[in-house]
Parts: structure tokens; sequence; C-alpha cells
């Protein structure tokens, strides 16, 4: 070897290797993160991670949990004053909306089946930069519909006590837009719920199917008894508001579906995952779709829709003036917090997992995404997250809540729907245990769909989106871009 060699070999040998030289940004914001990485990390939380203990009807349960109960307990009061009796025409243009997505998503789940939901799917094919932005949309979709949900439930709870002449007091039963200092239900609600997941998927999976099975119970007696009370009459006229009215309430009836996707955040957890995911996307949804339409026609069919008004347990005080019995508006009441519980809970379990797979990869800090050796569940994670949705749920109203959910989920999708076109273009060979029927024209129409409500959003749910997302960009610029795994690699 040369002699003036020596010395440089010498010193290379001995100094620590240097960092590799950060990629500009427009290069790192296009970096995907290859499908093979998701598979390694798989196997390794198999070994040490996260356990595989959940099966099809488990998954299904958790779709149909974080979904069903939404509108319907929760935003069916709102919605029906935008439409008026066609507010089941709105349940059904949400609904098609929702089920064009979630068909991508069933493609998706079935392909890239891990923890991470549209985030990891755009990271695999769209790059860091939107799947960033996804992931942030997501933190959007579910910490925020947990809260709005949650908002909901004190509503019910105030209606329970009123069967015994006793009401929440003012200052605990609102957020101080609405007179109150605190939403004390929606706080203590979301605390519950944070401490049930910590033990474990399992665990909080057999609690979550026992609330299903009792939510779905709840919206059958409503239709039953909303049905001896039916008046034709109330469907005239049938849409007074026009088709804008109808838009603008399946705008906003969307945050009804946005639970469906939460089943893919357990692609980890999933005993078998590329062959259950798809099948408990696509029955949540069909299952969900019916209920709400049939629930939305009874209500409208028992009650004038002029009648419906804002911040309202609308379905109890239906149920209440058909029957005249206190206690069947108090169990009805009970079982319906009991519904939002378990919406609560299965969202709450969707956005510890959503942050796992984003801490994973170094975009947000490394805590959110520790498991604990003990429970082998994002303990710390649990912790935060659920503190953080507690305290907006005590603070913020439901209104404000719903609509900023629906536009960072509709975003979401929308980006679900591209990665699907995406994904068949670029990796053909890829196994595919469900395919997007009628390819490529249920993306491109679920893509298109989701547009179409976000641009019926109000201006206000714009600029609220558009603060949200500079926050974002100011994320992962001064944390994001540098930790980044796969900008390492």
């Amino acid at each position: 070897m040369p002699d003036d060699l020596t010395p440089a070999s010498s010193a290379s040998a001995s100094a620590p290797a240097l960092a590799p030289a950060r990629p500009r940004l427009g290069e790192q914001l296009l970096r995907r993160k290859p499908l093979e990485a998701f598979a390694r990390e798989a196997e390794a939380s198999d070994a040490r991670g996260l356990r595989r203990t959940l099966g099809v009807w488990h998954l299904t349960a958790i779709s149909i949990g974080a979904t069903l109960g939404t509108g319907i307990l929760v935003v069916l009061g709102t919605a029906v004053p935008l439409a008026g009796p066609a507010v089941f025409l709105a349940f059904v243009l949400a609904g098609v909306a929702a089920l064009l997505s979630a068909l991508s998503y069933a493609e998706m789940a079935g392909s890239v089946p891990v923890s991470g939901s549209s985030y990891s799917y755009a990271y695999a094919t769209l790059g860091e930069g939107v799947a960033w932005v996804c992931g942030w949309c997501l933190v959007l979709e579910y910490a925020v519909s947990v809260a709005a949900v949650a908002v909901g439930a004190g509503q019910y709870v105030d209606e329970a006590l009123r069967v015994f002449g006793l009401s929440l007091p003012d200052v605990v039963a609102g957020p101080p837009a609405e007179g109150g200092l605190l939403n004390l239900p929606a706080a203590a609600l979301v605390l519950l719920a944070t401490l049930v997941l910590v033990p474990g998927a399992r665990e909080s999976a057999w609690v979550n199917t026992v609330l299903v099975v009792a939510k779905v119970g709840l919206l059958v007696f409503f239709v039953a008894v909303a049905f001896t009370a039916f008046s034709a009459g109330n469907f005239e006229p049938l849409a007074p508001m026009g088709a804008a009215g109808v838009s603008a309430a399946a705008s906003r009836l969307f945050f009804s579906y946005i639970g469906f996707d939460a089943a893919s955040t357990a692609g980890e957890e999933a005993r078998d995952a590329k062959r259950d995911l798809p099948r408990a996307i696509v029955a949540s949804i069909v299952v969900i779709t019916v209920l709400y339409i049939l629930v939305a026609v009874a209500a409208v069919g028992a009650r004038p829709w002029q009648d419906f008004t804002d911040g309202e347990a609308t379905l109890v005080t239906i149920v209440a003036d058909i029957t005249g019995q206190p206690w069947v508006a108090f169990l009805f009441a009970v079982t319906a917090v009991a519904a939002i519980a378990s919406v609560v809970l299965t969202v709450l379990y969707g956005q510890t997992r959503i942050f796992l797979s984003m801490a994973r990869d170094g975009l947000v800090p490394s805590v959110l995404g520790r498991i604990s050796p003990r429970t082998r569940t994002p303990v710390a994670g649990t912790l935060i997250v659920g503190g953080a949705v507690a305290v907006t749920a005590a603070f913020i109203p439901l209104g404000a809540l719903a609509d900023a959910t629906s536009i960072g989920t509709l975003f979401a999708f929308a980006l679900v729907n591209l990665s699907v076109i995406w994904l068949r273009r670029n990796r053909p060979e890829l196994e595919r245990t469900f395919r997007v029927p009628l390819y490529p024209v249920v993306p491109l129409l679920g893509f298109a769909t989701c547009v179409l409500l976000m641009v019926t959003l109000g201006g206000i749910t714009w600029a609220a989106f558009a603060v949200w997302m500079g926050v974002g960009v100011a994320v992962y610029a001064l944390y994001g871009r540098r930790h980044s795994v796969v900008a390492r690699g």
C-alpha cells in the first residue's frame, strides 16, 4: 500500500463513521418506504412487539365500534336542519363516498397489512411528504373525532339524569363556548377508555365487542319504537333546502363513517391480516350504512324535521316522547353512553397505532412508539394521547370538532384511493388478497367524491384545516425531517 495512504487509512479506521448526508428537501419528500421494510417491522413486532390476537370478528367489531353511533347518536340533530327530511339521502351520499374509499382501504389492507393505516399506505406509494400530510390528517381524524364523540356523550348523561329530576350543572356540562367551564363527562369518558386500552388489544377488543352488540340492539330498538309513530307527512317537502342542503349535510355526516378504517390500524395485531382486514372493512361499512339509513328514516318519520335541534340527545328524546315511560328513556340514554364509549375506545386505539407507526419511522417522538415489555402495548403513547384528547373534549364544542374531523378524514381517504392506483401501476406483482372491483373507476370515483364533500364544507372549517396543516408543516420541518429513518437509510 502506498505510504501516503497509510495515515489516512489508520485515521479512518479509528474515527467514527460519518453520518450519511441528509438528502435535499425535495428528494426526501419523495422518498418511499419499501414494502419490504414494512414486512421486516411486522416480523420484529411478532417477536417482541405487538401481539397477533385479533380475528375477523374482532376486526369487524373494531370497525363497527369505531363508526356506528357517532352520526346517529351525536350528529343527527345537527344534520337534519341542513337537509330536512332528505337527511337519509345525505346518509346515502356519505355512505357511497365511504364505501368507495372502503374498497380502496380493503385492497391496501390486504397488500400492506401494517398498523399505520392510510399513513403507511401513502408512505409506501406516494412518498414521505404525502405520508406526513396523511398522518397529520389522521391525527385530526382520530384524536379530534374521539373528542367530538365524547362531547356528545355528555348530552345522553344529562338525559339519563333528567329521569330523576336532575341535570348536570352548567359549569361541568359544556365548554366555555357553550356557557360552561368544561365538559366533565366527555373528559371522564376519554380517560376511562384510555385506561381500558393500556392492558392490551385483545382485552380491549372483548370490551368493544360487548359494547358493539349493545349499540346494535339499541338502534334496532329505536327503529321499532319510532315506526310505531311513523307519519309519511313528515317527509313533505322532502328537501326544503335543495341539493345544496343535502350535500352540506352529507359533508357533516361523513363524520359518521370515519371509524371503518380503524380496523386497518390493527394490521400488526391481526392473526391473518391479509385475509381478515379486507373482509372486516367491507362488512362493517355495509352494516353501518344500512343501520344509519333505517334510523334516519325512522327518526324523521316519527318527528317533524323542524323539531330537530342542535345540542340535543335526539334519539332518546324521540323514544321518551313516543313511549312516555321515563324508565325507557333512562335505559336508552345509559345504553347510548355505552355505545358512544365503544366509539371512543376503538378510535382512540387507532390513534395510538398511527402514532406508533409514525414514531417507528422517526417522524414523531419515539416515546409515542415505545412498547411496554409487560403489556406489549404502547402504554406511554396511549396515556399521552388519551390525556391530550381528554383536554380537547373538555373545552371544545361539538360542531367545530365534527367538521374539522370530516375534512381531515376526507383528505386521508382521497390519498388512499390514489395509493391503490399507484400500487397497481408500479407493483403489479404484489400479492393482493382483495382487489377493488371496476378498477380504476372505483378509486377515481372515491377520490372525486372525497374532494366534492371537502368543497362543500364551510370556510371556517377550511381556515381551521389550513392552520392545522401549517402546524403540521412546522412540526415536520423542526422534528420529522431531521429524525426520519427513511431519509437516513
